[in-house]
């Protein structure tokens, strides 16, 4: 996953001085950047990570990027009051040595399923196995999908020729990209110009 090898990078980075910031009071239920999340983006605006907006702080402070789109808030500490960045880019063009398919989680299989079991299209509350575990199956995009509680007791650890039941869709692993959704749900508005890779 490209995120992953990029925060590897940029964690070996320099790191500005340790200044306690305070949350702005005002939040925005809903808002995922507000909540803390900043896009990162390589010098050549190809998207990197996705990293805490306190991170993302840091490295606009220690010169290792700049503000490309703020939140319209800020966080504050004794001396300094610093806007809180939505999307920012490094100054230097990070290498990333090679790409990796999103990590499974989850939360990525209930984004990825838009929440809805995949047996039967009703809300999603659990995952599942498609081939179950204990047969051999892996733990893998491919076969995991988001289940109701209903569908998968009765599943239970069976294959689904024994059970009568059938996929809506065959599970995939996300494409390139959608490991920016994978790791905040809803793409925030500011980020999409940068994500134009990503299938809506």
């Amino acid at each position: 996953m490209p995120g992953l090898a990029a925060r590897d990078a940029l964690s070996r980075s320099g790191r500005a001085g340790t200044a306690r910031f305070a949350r702005p009071r005002r939040e925005a239920p809903g808002n995922l950047v507000r909540m803390g999340r900043s896009l990162v983006l390589n010098a050549t605006y190809e998207p990197l990570c996705v990293v805490s907006d306190r991170r993302a702080v840091v490295l606009v402070l220690s010169d290792k990027a700049d503000l490309v789109h703020d939140t319209g808030e800020a966080l504050h500490s004794e001396h300094l009051t610093v806007a809180i960045p939505s999307v920012v880019r490094l100054r230097s063009f990070v290498r990333v040595p090679f790409q990796r398919r999103a990590a499974i989680s989850r939360r990525g299989v209930f984004v990825r399923d838009g929440g809805e079991c995949q047996y039967c299209g009703n809300r999603a509350e659990s995952i599942d196995h498609v081939v179950p575990r204990s047969r051999g199956g892996q733990h893998v995009w491919e076969n995991v999908v988001a289940a109701c509680r209903r569908c998968n007791t009765s599943k239970r650890d069976r294959y689904l020729h024994e059970t009568g039941m059938r996929l809506l869709r065959e599970p995939v692993a996300p494409r390139h990209l959608s490991w920016v959704t994978v790791a905040v749900g809803q793409v925030p508005e500011l980020w999409e110009p940068y994500l134009d890779a990503i299938p809506a």
